[in-house]
Formats: C-alpha cells, structure tokens, sequence
C-alpha cells in the first residue's frame, strides 16, 4: 500500500472515531492531516486547499459548544468523510 493511502486511511479512521464518538481529539486529526505531505501531493492542490479549510473550522468549532458556534461539528465530519472518499477515489483511479 502506498504511504499516500496509509495517511489517507489514518485521516479515515480519525474522522470515524470522532463521527462514531468512539475517541479520539480534532487536535490529534488535524496535526495528522497536515503532515499527510505524501497524500496532499499525491492530490491535486484543490484537495489540499478544501482540507486545510474544513480543518480550520473543525478546530474553531472545537473550541465552542456546538450552539455557540457558527460552524456544526458534526457537519463538519460529514464533510471531511465526503473529502476521504474523493480522495480515496482520485488516488485509486
């Protein structure tokens, strides 16, 4: 298996845990998604630039309870897991 997908299975497996509720901290995910360098050049740059965003406001949406923050938390997993599957689908094809 490339490293590019172990890093992206790595990312998978935060987002599910912290989707499932089973553990797991968005600081530990985000740290690990930006050093993912095999996957993010792997990727086409737009990939990159979606999700160091979507990370940027998990990480501020960690910060708040979920109604006092502009951003839902649990949206915000949804779409990193729609990122993993483009992903997974651009590094597979």
């Amino acid at each position: 298996m490339s490293a590019a997908l172990q890093q992206l299975d790595a990312i998978a497996a935060r987002v599910a845990a912290l989707r499932n509720n089973e553990g797991g901290s968005v600081t530990t995910l985000s740290d690990e998604a930006r050093a993912s360098t095999e996957l993010l050049g792997a990727l086409p740059p737009r990939y990159g630039e979606v999700l160091l965003g979507l990370l940027d406001r998990l990480e501020s949406s960690a910060f708040f309870s979920e109604e006092s923050c502009s951003f839902s938390q649990k949206d915000l997993l949804d779409n990193l897991q729609v990122w993993v599957d483009k992903a997974r689908g651009q590094l597979v094809s």
